[in-house]
């Protein structure tokens, strides 16, 4: 039978940081049974609704009674400090039907700890058949008999050398095979005299978010009389690290799948996800990963024993390959067609087959992950393509993988051999030759990208290039500005009315009008500016024609002009541009000409915006001469994605294909797709120049939807979330190893897709420009000298978007539309019911700080406390008799809650907050309406209730708008004499205020001012204050209000 401790929330508990806040967390005993809860910090009221297991003998029940003592955790120094605790009787235990919430009272140890607040608890007791939760355990050994020596180790008050860590991850539920069998977890740690008490318990590797149920807390047991230290850091890191890896070993492969002793029922994992889940579900977490292995390498010559440092990828964790390169082959039969089947145990990889050479070259490389060898022999065969029957081996050649060289960059490349063909059953030389070159290497080999891979052998065709990692470069922007002045002798097709003309002009898809001439005649001026944005290498023409509006729907062409756009002249500053004349050309002959002014420019001082300002990732301008120097690097290793859902449906089960992309700037990167995999391994490093650190780079993880005959071709990719890691948040030289949730919004709320591990490093080259780049515009100075209107950023950024997508899925492979889309934020800008939510509740916490200190200076002013009201006013006196200790004073307060707040400073990047983005509560029509397609396609009973909604809301801003032009209205009227008695009023009272000020020294009057409203509670009234009743009672506009 198991006891369950549920710990719900506390109240109002005693703060303890110093700040007036504490960091607690519940620690309960039970029968010499140790088991604590997470820390919430930065709290006085917590909830953590987590659940505690103990063993539990019903016999004994009269007999015992739970301990249950909260204590706030001090950091960085560790230690923790008393908050009270609770002694609950087990005389009273009920079931887990009649378990009801309590609240106790917290009590002090002594008379000398003084403690506040209450628990809320939950307690009852679980039969072993309903045992559903598991926690892990630690057990002490009992104290050594009296004739034992007692060593340092057992008197160490950090047992590390006595006990044992299981690392469980609970009993959950989800799609298993029923032939496989329960087996026992052992997890050795060290090895020890005493004998540890060792649980069997049925566990394989899932994911928080792919459980219903809540992450259960560490158990301790400890026997009787050995006193048990702080639950801090029970064991050392390395030690954690591998009882975490021994316990969440996967059983087979790489699918996220739990075996349960106690239930088979088949679940999906994909409807095991809870979309409330673990608030920690959602936070980033440290991630332990083995960045810069040695790898084998045998004095520097075989690869199945010794060590050597590979320096060249220090972010990832290095991967083994087997590179095979097959060159050539000659001297073979006149009449084969040759290709070449390489073959390490259960793996084959083929080269195309050439028809009639004697000489064929292939020149490919084909790689094996050292973790799926099955084999110590490596087999190039040379065989013939037959049509009909069964291919012909015409020889080949056999390698021991124990004679294979290694090879890691910057060595040079291995150069290729010939080797003489062999019989294939080994009787003897055979007919050719064969060039291949074998060696061991890392992902950091030149050859690794283009290599075929062994795990991506079920993908043929077209899919093999989009498996493959590339990089790509967005094209160079430019904003062209095209200056419409005027037009002369213009001839309309209709000369018995005036023409109402404009000018339409087009670049690609890109089209604008000017508007329509005010004065109607044959000599048109408009001076008006028409903003596009092309692309290098300038594949479209500027296309201008001049129109007559016979109505709404018809345009008469009145002629038109085509300009190269690389004749156009480029300007880099706010210089003028020469304007020139064109002659309008017509369908038809006529006499003369009519005739266009313009000013056209390619704008190179601007930095043209494809994304959003707030996740800008570039700010320099377009024109490379403006360029100043980067000021530093940043490096990512992209590690690995853990925990991800099925995306797709194959051969009868969930499959997903993923890959990552990566934006700082120009430069785009993309990971190989790893296939079949919930947990895939990239260890892909990427270095980019920083010219900017207050600068975003953005990460995001797609499922390959396009792999050919492997997996279907033709699809979307899919989201499935992304990173956004600002760089200035990011302190130099240091590397950053952590695992971001990948969080998607979808309609039926937000779910957790799983996590990526990356490790980012920032270094400045210098210093001193780091800072200087702190004190400069944020974008280039034309944006400032010639600014754009916010409809016109709006329409550009939209239209840059559109090209630096067309232009990457002309690559080869392609980075698609969608993606190009999604990592640039294309609907952004779209609305949101959750967004405005969200907007304003981030406008309240930073209005709460103002309120925070609005309520401290009416608690001063009301004497809530004494002796803050004294000082309070005691520095009052002592600024107004040294005013000049003002400013000093302000800048010395800001200076210490600065460093103040340093040693509480956030130690890790930002991320996606779920939380703050207002994704956990929003409502099912509020997501509804934010996938709606625009306009909408939604039926009209829907459409109406959101407007009706809409309008709600829009009338409480619109009351609050009518409340605050109340107020400026009384403040403008009272010199207008609108009311003729309230403004000779406050005539008289600002003379007499003139006369006493003139004859009063402004510090009396000051003082005078700051005593009467910081005055004792004594010398109040309740009732409002005269400038108030004054100020009420002004007039507004309100009275004529429709």
């Amino acid at each position: 039978m198991k006891l369950v401790v549920e710990v719900i929330d506390a109240h109002d508990l005693m703060p303890k940081d110093g700040l007036g806040s504490a960091s607690p967390y519940v620690e309960v005993d039970f029968q010499n049974q140790l088991s604590r809860t997470k820390t919430i910090p930065k709290n006085l009221n917590p909830i953590w609704n987590q659940k505690l297991l103990f063993d539990f003998d019903k016999t004994q029940s009269h007999h015992c009674s739970i301990e249950v003592s909260v204590y706030h955790e001090r950091r960085p120094v560790p230690g923790r400090s008393f908050l009270g605790r609770a002694r609950i009787s087990c005389s009273n235990l009920v079931t887990k039907d009649d378990q009801v919430y309590q609240s106790f009272q917290l009590e002090s140890k002594s008379l000398l700890s003084f403690v506040k607040g209450e628990i809320g608890l939950k307690i009852y007791t679980l039969s072993q058949s309903n045992n559903l939760i598991s926690s892990p355990k630690i057990t002490l050994p009992k104290p050594p008999p009296p004739s034992t020596p007692i060593t340092g180790t057992t008197q160490s008050p950090i047992v590390d050398d006595s006990i044992k860590l299981i690392e469980l991850k609970g009993n959950t539920r989800t799609h298993t095979n029923p032939a496989e069998t329960a087996c026992a977890s052992r997890i050795p740690i060290q090895e020890a005299n005493s004998v540890i008490e060792e649980r069997s318990e049925t566990t394989h590797q899932i994911h928080k978010h792919q459980s219903v149920q809540q992450p259960t807390p560490t158990l301790l047991t400890r026997a009787d009389g050995v006193h048990l230290p702080t639950m801090q850091n029970q064991t050392g890191p390395k030690l954690r690290r591998r009882a975490e890896h021994e316990a969440t070993r996967p059983l087979h492969g790489d699918n996220n799948i739990i075996i349960n002793n106690n239930n088979n029922t088949n679940t999906n994992i994909n409807n095991n996800y809870n979309n409330n889940g673990n608030e920690n579900d959602f936070e980033v977490k440290e991630a332990s990963l083995h960045l810069g292995e040695q790898w084998p390498n045998n004095g520097g010559r075989m690869w199945m024993s010794g060590e050597r440092m590979a320096a060249t990828l220090d972010l990832v964790e290095q991967m083994h390959y087997l590179y095979v390169r097959v060159v050539k082959a000659r001297d073979l039969a006149a009449t084969s067609d040759p290709y070449v089947e390489v073959k390490l145990g259960n793996y084959k990889g083929r080269t195309r087959h050439l028809e009639r050479r004697t000489s064929p070259e292939w020149n490919q490389v084909f790689a094996f992950s050292k973790e799926r060898i099955q084999s110590s022999i490596l087999q190039v065969l040379v065989k013939d393509k037959d049509m009909i029957g069964r291919d012909d081996c015409l020889g080949g050649v056999v390698f021991d993988l124990n004679e294979i060289p290694t090879r890691v960059p910057p060595d040079s490349p291995l150069a290729p051999q010939w080797y003489r063909m062999e019989d294939r059953r080994g009787e003897g030389k055979v007919r050719g030759e064969v060039m291949v070159a074998v060696w061991m290497g890392t992902q950091a080999d030149e050859a690794f990208t283009e290599a075929w891979h062994a795990d991506a052998a079920s993908v043929y065709g077209e899919g093999v290039f989009n498996i493959r990692s590339k990089v790509y470069v967005s094209p160079k922007l430019w904003y062209l500005r095209v200056n419409v002045i005027e037009a002369q002798d213009l001839v309309p097709n209709d000369r018995s009315r005036l023409p109402e003309v404009l000018v339409k002009v087009q670049i690609g898809n890109q089209v604008m009008r000017t508007g329509i001439c005010p004065s109607r005649t044959a000599n048109p001026i408009w001076d008006e500016d028409l903003v596009f944005v092309v692309a290098e290498p300038f594949e479209e023409h500027l296309v201008l024609t001049v129109e007559d509006q016979i109505h709404q729907s018809k345009d008469d062409v009145l002629g038109g002009i085509t300009v190269p756009l690389d004749s156009i002249e480029k300007r880099l500053d706010h210089r003028p541009v020469r304007s020139r004349w064109f002659n309008l050309e017509k369908q038809r002959e006529v006499r003369f000409s009519s005739r266009i002014h313009l000013r056209v420019c390619l704008e190179g001082g601007y930095h043209v915006l494809d994304e959003s300002t707030m996740y800008i990732s570039d700010q320099r301008p377009t024109a490379k001469q403006l360029w100043k120097p980067p000021i530093g690097v940043v490096e990512v290793g992209i590690v690995k994605a853990e925990g991800l859902l099925p995306m797709k449906m194959k051969e009868g089960r969930g499959s997903t294909d993923a890959y990552c992309v990566a934006k700082y700037g120009q430069k785009w990167v993309r990971t190989r797709t790893i296939l079949d995999s919930f947990s895939p391994k990239w260890n892909e490093q990427y270095t980019w120049e920083v010219y900017d650190p207050c600068t975003v780079i953005t990460l995001g993880v797609f499922d390959n939807f396009n792999l050919g005959g492997g997996g279907g071709g033709g699809g979307r990719d899919a989201r499935m979330g992304k990173v956004r890691i600002r760089l200035s948040t990011l302190e130099a030289q240091r590397v950053y190893t952590h695992a971001y949730p990948l969080l998607m919004l979808h309609p039926s709320g937000v779910k957790k897709m799983g996590e990526i591990s990356l490790a980012v490093r920032f270094t400045p080259l210098s210093l001193a420009n780091t800072i200087y780049i702190y004190g400069q515009p944020l974008l280039p100075k034309m944006h400032y000298l010639h600014p754009f209107t916010v409809n016109q950023v709006e329409s550009l950024r939209y239209q840059a978007m559109n090209i630096v997508a067309a232009r990457l899925a002309r690559a080869e492979p392609p980075l698609r539309k969608e993606v190009v889309e999604y990592m640039l934020d294309v609907d952004s800008h779209m609305w949101s019911m959750r967004r405005s939510k969200a907007n304003f509740f981030r406008i309240m916490a930073i209005l709460s700080g103002l309120m925070s200190m609005k309520r401290w200076f009416e608690e001063v002013c009301n004497w809530k406390n004494p002796v803050t009201s004294i000082l309070v006013h005691v520095l009052f006196l002592i600024l107004i008799w040294y005013p000049e200790l003002m400013l000093p004073t302000l800048f010395l307060y800001a200076f210490v809650i600065g460093a103040w707040n340093y040693r509480l400073r956030e130690r890790h990047p930002a991320h996606m907050d779920a939380r703050l983005s207002w994704a956990e509560a929003v409502q099912p029509d509020e997501l509804d309406e934010e996938f709606d397609t625009f306009p909408t396609s939604r039926q009209g009973e829907v459409v109406r209730m959101r407007y009706d909604r809409l309008r709600s809301v829009a009338g409480r801003i619109q009351t609050v708008a009518g409340d605050v032009a109340t107020q400026g209205e009384r403040l403008h009227s009272v010199l207008r004499w609108r009311d003729p008695r309230a403004t000779s009023l406050f005539l008289v009272f600002c003379l007499c205020a003139a006369v006493v000020m003139y004859v009063t020294p402004a510090r009396v009057v000051v003082l005078a001012g700051g005593l009467y409203v910081m005055r004792h509670p004594r010398f109040r009234s309740k009732l409002p204050s005269v400038p108030s009743n004054f100020f009420r009672r002004l007039t507004a506009r309100t009275d004529s209000m429709l």
